[in-house]
């Protein structure tokens, strides 16, 4: 029976100051680190192993799926690092202060902005600071200038189909350490979750999430390791 676990970066630094990160390389925070461990910790305590390990290009997430493999005494494991499990580009919201933006242009317009499902924010200016362009671990990729969550969908499950679940089909125990929109893409996939629904799922930081799925992929069952 394939094991499929989700596990969404632990607090990074925008997301303790409230504001838009996406593409941005914001790290994690001391209680994002401590989120991780305890991640690690917690798998380890319930008898939770892998065999490959899949992240996105960002450092946040990086980190997250490093501390996890380091309480578990699994650092030698397999790591395959992906642009295509970044997080939702968030355009020209990026780096700018949520409470902010709904003091500035309305609670409801950044709650399409934010919530959505295909309507993207406002594109990233070509001058901005937040351009990750002169980024070397992009080079050769069509950067968005934003991106909705349809548009996250549209990049990261064409990456899961090629890429993890032939990992599953071998049988082997998977973690993917990504963000709360690719891993929305990911849970509206495994789970068939409507389009209205999607953009209400709330996915916390640090918390495995735990889909045990049958030999054709199907789900048997999906909760939190925390819960159980």
């Amino acid at each position: 029976m394939p094991t499929l676990v989700l596990l969404r970066h632990g607090q990074s630094q925008w997301n303790l100051e409230n504001r838009f990160t996406g593409w941005w390389d914001s790290d994690l925070t001391e209680k994002g680190i401590a989120e991780a461990r305890e991640a690690g910790t917690l798998l380890a305590a319930r008898g939770f192993d892998f065999d490959r390990c899949f992240t996105s290009v960002q450092t946040r997430a990086i980190r997250t799926l490093h501390l996890v493999l380091h309480s578990m005494d699994r650092l030698w494991l397999p790591v395959s690092k992906d642009w295509h499990l970044n997080e939702r580009h968030y355009g020209g919201l990026t780096g700018l202060n949520k409470a902010e933006m709904i003091a500035k242009v309305g609670v409801e317009q950044v709650k399409i902005w934010r919530r959505s499902f295909d309507i993207p924010p406002p594109p990233l200016e070509a001058d901005s600071p937040y351009q990750v362009g002169a980024d070397r671990r992009y080079a050769g990729i069509a950067i968005p200038r934003a991106e909705s969550l349809k548009d996250t969908i549209v990049r990261v499950l064409p990456y899961y189909d090629a890429d993890i679940v032939p990992a599953l089909r071998r049988g082997e125990r998977v973690i993917v350490a990504a963000h709360g929109n690719s891993l929305r893409a990911l849970e509206k996939h495994l789970s068939n979750i409507a389009d209205a629904d999607i953009v209400g799922l709330e996915i916390p930081t640090g918390q495995p999430i735990v889909y045990e799925l049958n030999d054709d992929l199907s789900v048997r069952d999906r909760y939190y390791l925390s819960e159980r």
